[in-house]
């Protein structure tokens, strides 16, 4: 229904800068417009950055990134600047960084904008809310400015402000993942007191025991690939201290002290959040430099040919940026970041953590009003109080600009001369790490009425 009303709202601003010159620079029909359609329409242009950022990396965009001018050597020059990156191996990773950082700086802005935004009636409520056309032009120019950054030291900052976003963002995506399976869990378990109660709960079961297969797998595959019986000791205490921890959370979701204080907590959660675990624990392992500990490091990021083979000599190696990981870690990102956008959460814990109190503007009525000439339009939600914390929300976008950043470049990095990409074991650090945090998060939220009886979690 949400979104159904986003786009009807959508299609009315449409319309309404189809119209007059006033009407365009108006507030975009700022009485049609709700929460989901706003955030909607943000999501929606870092999908597209997202989708230029693939496009830029994919094998044989080569030949058209040289075009610009100063971006790699071989390429177009432009007088008084020097480059050193390598056209053939570094060109990909370059123009990503400079998209997902343009992304970063649009967010950012509007985060710093968005401070303190309480109700629709904040004259900057029209910006979060309109302006969409010239909004994409400012993205487009902060875009266009960001391939005629020097390269310098900026990629090694820009490397590092990467893992530390990436970190917080696999922290809010496990997050957003907990209150799906909240969701989730109590949206069956209504339909199961309601409807058929054995289809229902035989329903709940089966997934949980699916995730927790899969989980178990997981672990087992990583026994069984990522360690050498005389080596890889990081990753087999990674793996080792991750399998406890799930089974930790697992009991303690179904406690009876804990089932008293949270009665949606169960079993189906504990189980997507140890999936998602051993995904972050798959992930930080593929990134250790260890060739021997790390079957997924790609040969062609930093290709040793200690015997060269006979005939003419081999052609420029070309970067494979995408694998398994990779693949998954963007699936998963684009699901959070459309969960994110429609969420309508009743979770007071988690909307606490994202920022978003389900107040007097989110209860207001989403149904349209029909006007004088019969057209059902969308109303301001928002008059009394906002649904979301609009800073926050950009904040959260300008982290999933430098996750996906991150996660196209499979976390590679450059080596000093810009000739070959180096996988790094701080990248592995940061993930391993931030599955541990996002542990302790989940286990707070089913343990933080217990430990704290005099606060309000309802």
């Amino acid at each position: 229904m949400g979104a159904c009303l986003a786009l009807s709202s959508l299609a009315s601003c449409a319309s309404c800068l189809c119209g007059s010159a006033p009407c365009l620079l108006s507030s975009c029909c700022p009485s049609t417009y709700n929460s989901t359609m706003s955030r909607l329409a943000f999501s929606f242009m870092l999908l597209l950055g997202t989708l230029v950022s693939v496009i830029m990396i994919l094998p044989g965009m080569e030949e058209n990134l040289k075009k610009i001018p100063g971006f790699c050597m071989g390429g177009t020059t432009i007088p008084g600047i020097e480059n050193k990156v390598n056209c053939d191996i570094i060109v990909g990773y370059k123009s990503v960084y400079r998209m997902c950082f343009a992304m970063a700086c649009f967010f950012f802005l509007f985060s710093i904008i968005m401070i303190r935004v309480r109700s629709s009636k904040d004259p900057r409520a029209a910006i979060q809310n309109g302006f969409w056309f010239f909004k994409f032009l400012v993205l487009v120019g902060i875009t266009v400015g960001a391939f005629f950054i020097p390269d310098g030291t900026f990629n090694t900052v820009w490397y590092y402000f990467g893992m530390v976003g990436s970190f917080i963002f696999i922290l809010i995506q496990l997050i957003l993942l907990v209150d799906f399976a909240h969701s989730w869990n109590q949206s069956w378990v209504e339909n199961a007191e309601n409807g058929n109660r054995k289809c229902w709960f035989a329903a709940l079961v089966s997934f949980t025991f699916v995730h927790y297969a899969l989980a178990f797998t997981a672990v087992v595959l990583f026994y069984v690939y990522y360690t050498k019986p005389d080596d890889c000791t990081e990753h087999k205490v990674f793996i080792s201290l991750n399998f406890i921890f799930c089974i930790i959370v697992s009991i303690v979701a179904i406690l009876p002290k804990v089932q008293e204080v949270q009665p949606t907590s169960g079993l189906l959660q504990a189980s997507l959040i140890s999936l998602y675990t051993m995904y972050v624990t798959w992930s930080a392992m593929s990134n250790n430099p260890n060739r021997q500990c790390n079957p997924s490091l790609l040969s062609l990021v930093q290709p040793v040919s200690p015997t060269p083979p006979p005939g003419p000599a081999p052609g420029t190696p070309k970067v494979q940026w995408w694998d398994a990981q990779g693949i998954v870690g963007l699936i998963i990102f684009l699901f959070c970041t459309l969960y994110a956008s429609i969420r309508s959460s009743n979770n007071a814990q988690v909307n606490r953590l994202m920022q978003t109190e389900e107040g007097e503007g989110l209860t207001a009525s989403h149904e349209a009003t029909k006007g004088e000439d019969g057209v059902h339009r969308a109303m301001d939600n928002e008059e009394d109080g906002v649904t979301y914390s609009y800073s926050f929300f950009h904040f959260s976008l300008l982290l999933a600009s430098l996750y996906i950043m991150m996660t196209l470049t499979n976390w590679y990095m450059p080596n000093a001369n810009y000739q070959v990409m180096e996988s790094t074991m701080p990248a592995v650090w940061v993930k391993i790490s931030s599955s541990w945090l996002g542990l302790a998060l989940y286990l707070w939220t089913l343990v933080a009425p217990l430990v704290l009886p005099d606060r309000d979690f309802s």
